[in-house]
């Protein structure tokens, strides 16, 4: 090629010819970049949706598991002015004026605020309950019953009618009716003994009285669903307690349903007769992104310019309230929680991910480098041979890139499309830019052949050391602000503390680079005066590897620290889980009586005892609310505390194998004999407890009485636990049940590998109905993921597959890079008397000290990583968000895991050894002749 050719033509015109050249030349190679560029662009391109995903499902998850009393958008205005016409007054709240409004008050409506039609509903009722004189009405207490009057548009799609008619209007219904007609649901017919013709008269403010006539009873279809549970009073009557007394008295309150044009006759009532209109909220069509206006619609129409438009539509007081707001900021409280614990990993895995890419670059670069060297010698400008090495990347990366993407939008769920762009066509811009760049730097200079270039022989530059300084002190920083401020508020979505993990692998990786050299000249050394070949050989190639080959141990190292990092939080969710179990049931199942401290029978005890699977049964007596004054000066108002009398060395047992507050058996010892059954403790005898903190301050260092239930007791504090099985309470004391005079059980705690949960409960209900079983393994399946826990933990189920997945390939392309010189040294020492035996030894010791250095180096990394991020690394919102809350634990703290950390470990060097010796293999294959050309540089 003349420079003149070179220079008198474009580029564009010697671009085509170059391309397909090329791509003829190695299709291999172009398939396998295409391939590794497919694969990382559809995972840069589907991590933002799916978090999407996610997120849109968690909040429309929030909306439609929702109480209907919380989320339905409840708007009411009061009845028509006096000062009305009578006639208009009746026409405003029958069936048609209402359904007016309802349909003027949806199109008020904004449009993010969307409504389920199918379960909104609207009508006219006594905003207050009026009591029913009847005599034949279910009085508990003898308390007259209260009834609430209401019409309910569709109530003939939302029920069947079981017995009667249906209620309906004879005529014109007037504030001056007699008599109207109504229904009542099975419920409160049970309740309260109605029947089909049952009577109730309610005062009016004329002189005659209205007569509500039921004529039919009806059961609600999907009596959840938000027509019948946005005022569950409709479905369920409850009984209500009377203000102020003592002991209570219960009354039932209840309420009629009336035929939707029978509203007029409610005009006359001293009820506070009310319009009201019940819009259920349909969220199928919100997303994530949706949050912030919806948040502010909701606002609006609460108290604001969409309030305006509502009262312009309905009625001038009208007034609307609803929970969404507060449904919405839970979801929002979640999602920031999860966010940035969800950034970490992704962080990681895209640099694992970039420094792989960057790693085939630099593979299609020193494969090339005599050809592109040629190239330069003959004339080839930088410019020209950095965009022929662009072109030829670009055809095969963009396409890829492209196809990538295509993918990630056809598999993953509906989401935003620009973020999925935006990430795809950051891997093909680094793709088509790594070799182009890398090959323009290398090629700068002249390069004498032969120059070694190695980590015996390298020595760090300046400009090098202060970029690792830099690191270094950007690395402290990220770990000390996520270790102050957390991942949650305002610090969670600071992208450099979410790099922590990376950054502690660079700084690793960096340091690992300097100091590998001090052990293989040690064991250079050493094996220099054995006797053999194959060590000297093998520690000496790899000293002679590339002092570049910093790239395959930061990849490996990433790789490793996002998998031990993803690892331990997967591993802490599940460990908070059965934490918050243990600590809500105490054992593997408990066993309470229907009261604080009702005694469970001696036979229920017995059963459980020979139930299947049960191993052992702690009973205990609970006593709540036992008063503990404080010991000296300060607040001397007494306590409340929970005693709980055990047998010391069963609940010892039982403590120590929950890890709920283990203490001796024997402290809890108490001198001198015990009180028998039925008398009282001796005066001077004192019991010794197990308190806890709370409770051990307010009773001091020396000995104070008790009065309880159980007897009067002099006791010391023996010790301090933070928490034990029986209660989960912060405020107990634990004594010895022995030296109680009333000894009765109200609790077992029973252990056991395998229960058989229903002969547990049979031997409950045989006891007494009210008497209740919970299961340990029960309690654990009540904390189910909602779509956003659900969504983050396979995010990082997903990073350690793919962190796993990219370690293979750095591994491989590391062993790659140095193939073929490998390959021609088995070759000339095979013509020296190498038998294959010594090959397959030679290489694989050659690859085992990078291989080794990575593994123990990903392992230290790793669980450094996980100690020093854990202060801010709560894992709370991601473990217990969703589940029974008693007895939950606060935090969830961020731990290692030994299997994240040592499996993956184990991997890189098993698959090292594996490639060596499968390379070895190959190379014996091929003949010397093949590998030993005249005039090969290798």
């Amino acid at each position: 090629m003349a420079p003149r050719s070179v220079r008198g033509r474009g580029v564009p015109v010697a671009c085509a010819p170059w391309v397909r050249t090329r791509l003829r030349t190695a299709p291999g190679a172009a398939w396998a970049l295409g391939l590794l560029v497919l694969l990382t662009s559809f995972l840069a391109a589907a991590f933002p949706r799916a978090v999407e995903r996610y997120e849109t499902e968690g909040l429309r998850h929030d909306i439609a598991v929702a109480d209907p009393r919380h989320s339905v958008l409840k708007l009411r205005a009061p009845q028509p002015a006096l000062q009305i016409p009578q006639a208009e007054r009746e026409a405003a709240v029958r069936e048609v004026g209402l359904a007016s409004a309802y349909r003027a008050a949806l199109s008020a409506l904004p449009d993010v605020v969307r409504t389920d039609t199918t379960q909104s509903s609207y009508g006219f009722r006594t905003g207050k309950p009026i009591a029913a004189q009847e005599s034949w009405l279910s009085r508990p207490d003898r308390v007259d019953p209260e009834l609430t009057y209401s019409t309910l548009s569709g109530l003939r799609n939302h029920a069947t009618l079981r017995s009667g008619n249906w209620p309906a209007v004879h005529g014109e219904v007037s504030s001056d009716t007699p008599e109207v007609e109504g229904a009542v649901t099975e419920e409160t017919a049970k309740a309260l003994r109605i029947k089909a013709g049952s009577a109730i008269t309610l005062p009016t403010q004329g002189r005659t009285p209205l007569t509500v006539r039921i004529t039919g009873i009806v059961t609600p279809e999907r009596p959840e669903a938000a027509y019948w549970s946005t005022q569950p009073l409709l479905r369920t009557p409850a009984l209500i307690p009377e203000p102020d007394l003592e002991p209570p008295r219960y009354h039932w309150t209840a309420a009629l349903l009336l035929p939707p044009d029978a509203a007029p006759a409610l005009l006359a009532t001293a009820g506070a007769p009310e319009a009201f209109w019940r819009f259920a909220p349909d969220g199928s069509h919100l997303t994530a992104s949706d949050v912030p206006e919806l948040r502010s619609s909701i606002a609006s129409l609460e108290g604001g310019p969409g309030l305006v438009k509502l009262r312009a539509a309905v009625d001038e007081d009208a007034e609307l309230s609803t929970d969404m707001d507060e449904i919405v900021t839970r979801y929002d409280t979640l999602r920031t929680a999860i966010g940035p614990i969800v950034t970490v990993a992704a962080v990681g895995i895209g640099a694992v991910a970039a420094v792989v890419l960057l790693m085939t670059g630099g593979l299609i670069g020193v494969r090339r480098r005599s050809e592109l060297a040629l190239l330069r010698s003959r004339g080839g400008s930088l410019r020209g041979i950095g965009g022929r090495l662009l072109a030829e990347t670009a055809v095969t990366a963009v396409p890829a890139a492209a196809l990538g993407l295509l993918i990630a939008v056809a598999t993953v769920g509906q989401a935003r499309l620009w973020p999925s762009v935006v990430g795809a066509a950051a891997v093909a811009v680094l793709v088509c830019a790594a070799l182009p760049l890398r090959t323009t730097l290398q090629h700068r200079r002249p390069q004498l052949h032969g120059a070694r270039d190695d980590l015996m022989s390298a020595r760090p530059t300046r400009r090098r050391t202060v970029a690792e300084l830099t690191l270094l002190m950007l690395a402290v920083g990220a770990v000390v602000a996520l270790r102050r401020r957390g991942t949650g508020g305002d610090g969670g979505g600071d992208l450099l503390i979410s790099a922590a993990p990376v950054l502690v692998g660079l700084i690793a990786a960096l340091v690992l680079v300097r100091l590998l050299p001090l052990p293989l000249r040690l064991a250079w050394r050493s094996v220099a005066r054995r006797r053999g070949a194959v060590g000297f050989l093998s520690l000496a190639r790899a000293g002679r590897t590339s002092a570049g080959g910093m790239l395959p141990l930061l990849a490996l190292l990433l790789a490793l620290t996002t998998a031990a990092f993803g690892g331990s939080v997967l591993a802490g969710v599940a460990d908070a889980r059965d934490d918050a179990a243990v600590r809500a049931t105490g054992a593997d199942a408990r066993i309470d009586g229907p009261g604080l401290s009702v005694p469970l029978p001696d036979r229920l005890i017995r059963e459980v005892r020979g139930a299947d699977g049960v191993q052992e049964v702690a009973g205990v007596r609970i006593e709540y609310d036992v008063p503990v004054s404080a010991d000296g000066s300060g607040d001397q108002r007494p306590k409340g505390a929970t005693m709980v009398g055990v047998d010391p060395a069963t609940y010892a047992r039982l403590a120590r194998a929950t890890g709920l507050g283990a203490f001796p058996a024997d402290r809890l010892k108490a001198s001198g004999p015990a009180a028998s059954k039925g008398t009282a403790p001796s005066g001077d005898r004192v019991l010794p407890v197990i308190a806890s903190p709370s409770v051990a301050e307010r009773l001091g260092d020396g000995p104070r009485d008790l009065s309880t239930a159980a007897g009067n007791l002099k006791v010391r504090v023996a010790g301090t636990v933070m928490r034990t099985p029986a209660v989960s309470d912060s405020d107990f004391l634990i004594v010895d049940a022995a030296s109680l005079s009333r000894r009765q059980t109200t609790t077992l705690l029973v252990t056991g590998g395998s229960l058989d949960a229903k002969a547990l409960r049979t031997a409950a209900h045989d006891a007494g109905k009210d008497f209740s079983v919970r299961l340990r393994s029960e309690e654990r399946q009540a904390f189910v993921d909602t779509p956003m826990q659900r969504g983050a933990e396979g995010i990082y189920a997903a990073a350690i597959a793919a962190g796993a997945g990219y370690a293979l390939l750095a591994v491989l392309l590391s062993l790659l890079q140095t193939a073929p010189e490998r390959t021609a040294l088995l070759a000339r020492l095979r013509t020296m008397g190498l038998t294959s035996r010594q090959g397959r030894r030679l290489l694989g010791l050659e690859a085992m000290p990078q291989a080794l250095l990575a593994a123990v180096g990903g392992l230290l990394v790793g669980w450094a990583t996980t100690a020093l991020l854990a202060p801010g690394v709560d894992l709370v919102s991601l473990a217990l968000s969703a589940g029974p809350r008693s007895g939950a634990t606060d935090t969830a703290p961020l731990r290692a895991d030994l299997w994240s950390l040592t499996l993956p470990a184990l991997g890189v060097v098993v698959l090292t050894a594996a490639v060596a010796a499968v390379q070895a293999w190959w190379a014996t294959r091929r003949g010397s002749i093949t590998e030993l050309r005249a005039g090969d540089p290798r």
